[in-house]
């Protein structure tokens, strides 16, 4: 999980670092037409821009689901689990380290977003990382027999 967590983060903040030189200033650049754009923007909200006067808030949920998952992931047996966790924290973490680390403060920094799909989002990597790793998590709950296991439960249609 931990190379999971450390190649997303990596993978993230690489392309953030690429996407502002190569971005700063300039007007979005089409990819798949006006639908799918490189246009840089720096969010220090959540989400769709949410919750922007918050951003303390967010960065201290994101070091605590991180520390979290460090702390929980001892009893994480198989890879599905271990991969979505692996991906959600490392996408908490390449957003976090830009939360601490740029403008405007430590702490305060906003989230380098740079994929624009029209009408839905701009986001980055990371963001993308927590999504997925999500949805793998969630196709697990509902259709892995180990969450049986590890609650103990037996067979729910006997």
């Amino acid at each position: 999980m931990a190379a999971t967590v450390l190649l997303v983060a990596v993978i993230d903040q690489v392309s953030k670092v690429v996407a502002v030189d190569a971005l700063e200033g300039q007007p979005p650049v089409n990819i798949l037409g006006d639908w799918f754009q490189l246009t840089l923007l720096r969010n220090p909200g959540a989400a769709f821009s949410m919750g922007t006067g918050s951003t303390w808030l967010f960065t201290t949920i994101q070091i605590g689901f991180i520390v979290a998952v460090a702390a929980g992931s001892k009893w994480l047996r198989t890879p599905w689990p271990v991969v979505s966790a692996g991906l959600i924290a490392g996408g908490a973490a390449g957003n976090l380290i830009d939360r601490l680390f740029r403008d405007p403060s430590f702490y305060f920094g906003h989230v380098v977003d740079f994929l624009s799909v029209r009408g839905f989002a701009v986001f980055n990597l990371a963001d993308a990382a927590i999504t997925v790793g999500v949805i793998m998590l969630a196709g697990w709950i509902m259709f892995s027999s180990d969450v049986d296991e590890m609650t103990g439960e037996r067979d729910r249609d006997a």
